[in-house]
């Protein structure tokens, strides 16, 4: 029981881990595009969407998660007025799902190495 209880709550940090992970790669992506004024916020905002896309992209299938995430990213950047390429943005925002669900991924399958479910 009491790994069960270690592992849910692993995964609740998980999940805290994947959306900083977002929010810190959608910061550096709206920095290298010259963003100053309320970058805070915009991250945010960019992130939130993104992540929300990466969720219900994965209630419905894994791979769902892997174009509802690229899409909000972009749906959610073109509020900015950015001269980015909407084709670069969908690929931006492919390798910021990408990235963050593979370093929570493998975060996540060493700590349940360590806990002894599997």
């Amino acid at each position: 029981m009491f790994y069960r209880i270690l592992t849910a709550i692993g995964g609740a940090v998980f999940v805290a881990i994947l959306f900083a992970l977002v929010w810190l790669f959608c910061r550096i992506f709206l920095q290298r595009q010259g963003v100053t004024e309320q970058l805070q916020e915009r991250a945010t905002n960019l992130a939130t969407w993104t992540f929300l896309g990466i969720s219900v992209g994965l209630v419905f299938a894994i791979a769902g998660a892997f174009v509802l995430g690229p899409w909000a990213f972009y749906r959610a950047l073109r509020g900015y007025n950015l001269n980015v390429d909407p084709g670069k943005a969908i690929w931006w925002g492919f390798a910021i799902v990408v990235a963050s669900l593979g370093i929570t991924a493998a975060g996540f399958f060493g700590f349940l190495g360590l806990v002894g479910a599997y």
